[in-house]
């Protein structure tokens, strides 16, 4: 079941939050800044002994003060045109978080829309990117049980509305 909302991913009460973070892991602008900000210094001082993350890869955490449990975080693809495989990447950020997920035995958990913000993927792109990824995923593994997708703006969830009906 994937669920479309609107609202501030550092407080959700799911059992693992998505951040969308660059390759040093030690935070930056945009959700990842919050997520840091929300979880307090101990998630950078985890982060720096975990030392990186690849494009498309994804690692684990624990979520300190945030009211999720974990912190799965996925270095998102930035936009070049559609010329470096960028959506191959971005798939592969959902993908290699579910699979953490369940390895984890995390039964919920919410994603921000990856590389939607500074990384500039078109929305459109990364809306039928996103769902097809977590749909194949859910229908091949069953799991997680709730899978959120944690939209910015209303034109974000716009578009990731439009791709989930189409899905149905």
């Amino acid at each position: 079941m994937i669920k479309l909302i609107e609202d501030d991913i550092t407080t959700l009460k799911v059992d693992a939050i998505v951040n969308a973070a660059n390759k040093s892991l030690l935070g930056g602008g945009g959700v990842d800044g919050a997520i840091h900000r929300a979880a307090g210094p101990e998630l950078l001082e985890e982060c720096r002994q975990i030392g990186g993350c690849e494009t498309g890869e994804a690692v684990l955490t624990k979520g300190y003060n945030l009211p999720a449990k974990y912190v799965i975080h996925t270095v998102g693809p930035v936009w070049a045109g559609g010329r470096n495989n960028e959506h191959s990447f971005l798939a592969s950020c959902y993908r290699r978080s579910l699979e953490l997920a369940i390895a984890n035995n995390i039964n919920s958990i919410a994603f921000p829309a990856i590389s939607c913000g500074a990384y500039g993927f078109p929305i459109d792109e990364a809306a039928t990117v996103t769902i097809n990824t977590l749909h194949s995923f859910l229908v091949e593994n069953g799991k997680p049980a709730e899978v959120y997708v944690v939209c910015f703006d209303p034109r974000v969830k716009a578009a990731f509305t439009q791709t989930l009906r189409s899905l149905q």
